[in-house]
């Protein structure tokens, strides 16, 4: 890591007490708990002064003293803007996207709808309330259902036919009752990792079978779902040059504070579909961002990717 790049690292001041929270009520607690073990570890061998607390509701305990919350806690609460807003309510500083931009981007009707706006590519779409009886997308197949304020493709199908449209709207009905009807794009699945001005190099995502879905993402969490990741992205030059422009144009547009990591499908003409910014991306070693943070120039080993997280949060929030 060169230090005229990331000067903030030799002035940080390590008696600053770290709460790493984790954990957290929605439906990927489990996935959140590795995420924050990880960095809780990283910060830790980075010699900064972090503890670990394990949220179970939406009144966490922080220890006395904290100085700064570095928030690991995927979807519901975490990354929707609830636990920003209570933490500056309380004024504790912490790492990561503030309220509003959380909320837009959690909620993928009104990121892509923001997209559409700004004429940023995004899969054409349509909602329907699924419990106020519109229960019958107009768009014909094939087309992804998804709930739109749900994370780790919680809830997505890509469907094809009705027997499949009937499953997969009852399951995306139990997150809510709007449910977004998307464009399937066949394609490569990428992603884009971004830390304040940095754009890392794009990550192809390569599932064994299927889609990129829980079991194909977590295998550790006991399916026998798989997938291979290649970084950098065998792309030309000039495609890897939209992609990561096009993931930095949809950061800017959501007005994410301090980092994120942008997915993106390239259809076979080599067009970007942005399909989502994730503001709680995952934290371990072998997570998205950091397999893109280890590939850019100066490289960022995890422990480094942590504490330049850190770092630019103190610098805008305390």
């Amino acid at each position: 890591m060169q230090a005229n790049t990331h000067s903030l690292v030799a002035s940080m001041d390590n008696s600053i007490l770290i709460a790493v929270l984790m954990g957290g009520p929605g439906s990927e607690r489990e996935v959140s708990l590795n995420s924050g073990r990880a960095v809780l570890s990283a910060l830790r061998g980075e010699g900064l002064n972090a503890v670990g607390v394990d949220v179970i509701d939406t009144q966490p305990e922080l220890p006395e003293g904290t100085g700064l919350v570095f928030n690991v806690i995927h979807g519901t609460f975490g990354e929707d803007g609830v636990l920003q807003d209570y933490l500056e309510s309380i004024g504790i500083p912490y790492t990561g996207a503030g309220p509003e931009s959380s909320r837009v981007a959690f909620d993928k009707i009104a990121s892509k709808s923001l997209f559409r706006q700004s004429g940023i590519p995004t899969p054409e779409f349509e909602v329907i309330d699924v419990h106020g009886g519109s229960e019958f997308p107009r768009m014909s197949y094939p087309y992804v259902i998804k709930p739109p304020r749900e994370g780790s493709s919680v809830g997505v199908h890509i469907v094809t036919n009705q027997e499949e449209r009937k499953v997969a709207l009852a399951d995306a009905a139990q997150f809510g009752s709007e449910v977004l009807i998307e464009r399937f794009v066949e394609g490569k699945e990428l992603t884009v990792g971004i830390v304040g001005n940095e754009t890392f190099p794009v990550v192809h995502i390569v599932p064994k079978a299927g889609f990129y879905d829980m079991s194909n993402k977590y295998p550790w969490m006991g399916s026998e779902g798989s997938t291979e990741y290649f970084c950098p992205a065998d792309l030309d030059a000039k495609t890897t040059k939209i992609v990561q422009e096009v993931a930095m144009r949809a950061h800017q547009v959501l007005g994410i504070e301090v980092y994120s990591r942008v997915d993106i499908l390239l259809d076979s003409l080599s067009n970007p579909y942005i399909l989502e910014a994730n503001t709680i991306p995952g934290m371990t070693a072998s997570s998205l961002l950091p397999k893109g943070a280890a590939e850019a120039t100066p490289s960022y080993e995890f422990g480094a990717l942590c504490r330049r997280i850190v770092e630019l949060s103190l610098s805008l929030r305390a």
